[in-house]
């Protein structure tokens, strides 16, 4: 029975915590996958795995699972979130630092305010609100940079820049997906279920692009270390059933640019798992970028939150 329920502060908050930092280290998990996964095989298991957990979760619920317009639209954004975003990240972090990947990634914020066109009128109408994405993408220009001139005095810059197209070309997959989700036609209460579907597309068009790509007859699964097993089980039960679920369900009750405000808060996390656990370089310049970045969030986010009012959303029980 379905029942219309104020949703609570705190679940809010524990949502934004979990696409803040959880993603934020599924870069980190990621890079430790990937020495033992190839990217679509990785894509594969994760997605496939965490999909039917989820979409079982949601059958106990009596969530109504097997809708052909939820099937569709989860469908359409579970190929351009999922598959081709996520299989562009995988791709690129054969190349690059997973803290350099989350920097890239953090523009995703400023697609999404450009691509949500119904919300024109009222984001450009918020100085404080175009101030606050502005200053979070100098701050990520300011990393970006230092990253670009490396690049360029490296051996493998040739590489390390093709990764950095794979990733831009992922911001703006992920960016229309966002807003395609916001908006698209779901029947009520079923927004975990639409998060279950999305990644069983995501999964089997891994498993195709895994077969294509020859992985499959390939992947020795006995040659993968217990490192790389710890990193994709956190990769399906955070990365993919608790933060991705929690941002499916924030972008239907909260406004889409306050919500890609993940995107600055996530190379925080990456930088210092980064920088902690693999070696990664961190220099001054980067943490003066990261302050400006969440400069820039705290502006967003300040106002709305002061002067939010209730959001109510339809639940399940």
């Amino acid at each position: 029975m379905n029942k219309l329920k104020k949703t609570l502060p705190i679940t809010v908050i524990i949502a934004y915590l979990l696409i803040y930092i959880v993603w934020g280290s599924t870069y980190f998990f990621i890079h430790i996958a990937l020495q033992g996964f190839p990217p679509f095989i990785l894509g594969a298991i994760r997605f496939t795995t965490a999909g039917i957990l989820l979409l079982a979760w949601c059958a106990k619920r009596q969530e109504p699972i097997w809708n052909k317009q939820l099937i569709k639209t989860a469908a359409i954004t579970g190929l351009l979130l999922l598959f081709v975003d996520m299989g562009l990240v995988m791709k690129a972090q054969q190349y690059l630092h997973s803290s350099l990947v989350a920097i890239v990634a953090a523009s995703t914020a400023i697609w999404i305010l450009l691509l949500d066109r119904k919300m024109w009128k009222v984001n450009f109408k918020s100085r404080h609100t175009i101030a606050g994405v502005l200053i979070g993408f100098i701050g990520v220009i300011v990393l970006f940079s230092e990253q670009l001139i490396r690049a360029f005095h490296t051996s493998g810059h040739t590489h390390q820049l093709w990764g950095m197209c794979l990733l831009i070309l992922g911001t703006l997959t992920w960016a229309s997906g966002s807003v395609y989700t916001k908006y698209g036609t779901l029947p009520q209460g079923v927004t975990f279920a639409n998060a279950a579907w999305q990644m069983l597309v995501a999964g089997a068009a891994f498993w195709l692009a895994a077969w294509w790509n020859g992985d499959t007859t390939s992947f020795i699964v006995a040659d993968v270390p217990s490192k790389a097993w710890f990193a994709i089980g956190y990769l399906i039960i955070f990365g993919s059933i608790l933060a991705f679920t929690s941002y499916i369900w924030l972008l239907k009750v909260r406004p889409a640019t306050e919500v890609s405000t993940h995107a600055y808060v996530n190379p925080l996390v990456a930088v210092f798992l980064g920088s902690t656990f693999a070696n990664e370089p961190i220099t001054l310049i980067q943490i003066a970028g990261l302050i400006i970045i969440l400069s820039g969030v705290a502006l967003i986010n300040a106002l709305k939150i002061k002067k939010a009012k209730p959001v109510h959303t339809l639940c399940s029980e």
